[in-house]
C-alpha cells in the first residue's frame, strides 16, 4: 500500500529535499506542496494525503494552527511536525493540536522515511532529542506536584517503614533514633500529609511507590 504525503514548508529547498528523499524510498508518494499554513489545509482538504509533513513557523497561518485545523477537518490525515526547536512548550503544543509526530529540521533528512512509515502504522513518533525533552520535562512536573517532595529523605525512610509495619521501637533500633524521635516523624508525617490515621498513611505508601501492597 503507497503512503500519499503533502509536505508544507515555506523555504522551497526543505520542499525539494524531502520530496527527494522521500521518492527516493518505494511506497511513499509525494501528492503536493504548500509554503504556508492556509495553503497546506487547503491542499490536505483537496489531495486527502495519508500524511503532512507541516513546517511549524510558516507565515499566513502557523503549523500548529494549520494541524488542528486538518485534524478537525480532513478525517485520516495524520501530522508530522517539523520544526527547529526541541522546547516542551512547542512539542506539547504541536501534539495538543493534533500532530502524531515531531521531527527536528536537523535530522528530519534521516528519520523522516522512518517516521512516515511509523506514524502511517498508527504510532506516534518523536524523534530522540525531543522524546528526552518532553520525559525530563514530565518527570520534573510530576515532582513538583508530589506531596512526596514536602518530605525530607529520613521522613520517607521512616514513612515506609510506618506502613511496613514496624513499631516505634523497632524502626528506632533499625535507624538508629530513639523511639521518642520516631514518634516525632510519625506525627510531622500525618501533619505535612494532611493523614489522620495509620491506615491513610500506609494507604499514602502504597500509592507513591514507597512500599508494595501486603
Amino acid at each position: 500500500m503507497r503512503i500519499t504525503v503533502l509536505v508544507a514548508d515555506d523555504h522551497a529547498v526543505v520542499r525539494d529535499g524531502l520530496r527527494a528523499i522521500l521518492e527516493s524510498n518505494p511506497g511513499i508518494d509525494v501528492v503536493g506542496f504548500a509554503s504556508d499554513g492556509r495553503e497546506a489545509i487547503r491542499e490536505a482538504k483537496r489531495l486527502r494525503p495519508d500524511v503532512v509533513l507541516m513546517d511549524i513557523a510558516m507565515p499566513e497561518l502557523n503549523g500548529i494552527e494549520a494541524t488542528a485545523e486538518i485534524r478537525d477537518q480532513c478525517e485520516g490525515v495524520n501530522v508530522i511536525m517539523l520544526s527547529m526547536h526541541a522546547t516542551s512548550e512547542h512539542v506539547f503544543r504541536a501534539m495538543q493540536a493534533g500532530a502524531r509526530g515531531y521531527l527536528l529540521k536537523d535530522s528530519a533528512g534521516a528519520e523522516v522515511v522512518h517516521t512516515v512509515r511509523r506514524v502511517q502504522g498508527g504510532e506516534r513518533y518523536l524523534t530522540s532529542k525531543v522524546s528526552d525533552t518532553v520525559i525530563d520535562c514530565y518527570v520534573r512536573k510530576l515532582l513538583e506536584k508530589s506531596p512526596l517532595e514536602s518530605l525530607s529523605g529520613r521522613e520517607r525512610e521512616v514513612l515506609q517503614l510506618v506502613a511496613e509495619g514496624m513499631s516505634s521501637s523497632v524502626i528506632a533500633e533499625r535507624l538508629h533514633l530513639s523511639p521518642k524521635t520516631v514518634e516525632t516523624y510519625r506525627s510531622r508525617l500525618m501533619e505535612k500529609l494532611s493523614l489522620k490515621d495509620l491506615p491513610a498513611l500506609v494507604r499514602f505508601a502504597v500509592q507513591h511507590g514507597l512500599t508494595p501492597d501486603a
